[in-house]
């Protein structure tokens, strides 16, 4: 899967979500999201903490933007209730990826909070914290 992944090229400014072939922490934690022919369309990722489940995922650039997003956040839900149980969820999301934001939302993610990370070619970043009651 995540040979697949680095091959993944984001426009501008989504491009941040480009991995670079960097290796991926807990791979463990990670869920493939797989076409009717094989290719990998997205992934999931679940880490527990705490009370909570933080929730992470992508989709393949060319299905960006083409309405599939809420339905993706949902399908993601669903498949970790049975792994995870209901409990709250957690994410952090770019701040500049308002396509997300707003689909989110719509998910029934509400903002918590915000902070900033720096990143190596991109300086600070900020995100907005967000959460789904369990």
């Amino acid at each position: 899967m995540f040979r697949e992944r680095d091959a993944w090229r984001y426009d501008p400014p989504y491009d941040f979500y480009d991995s670079d072939g960097l290796p991926v922490k807990n791979p463990e934690l990670f869920f493939a999201v797989r076409e009717e022919r094989g290719g990998l369309a997205g992934f999931y990722f679940f880490e527990p903490c705490g009370d909570a489940l933080f929730y992470g995922l992508g989709l393949r650039p060319d299905l960006t933007g083409r309405g599939l997003g809420e339905r993706f956040v949902r399908a993601g839900l669903a498949f970790a209730e049975p792994i995870h149980g209901r409990r709250r969820v957690v994410l952090h999301v770019a701040a500049f990826n308002e396509r997300a934001v707003r689909v989110y939302r719509r998910a029934g993610f509400v903002e918590t909070g915000r902070h900033s990370e720096a990143f190596d070619g991109y300086g600070p970043v900020e995100f907005v914290d967000m959460e789904k009651p369990g």
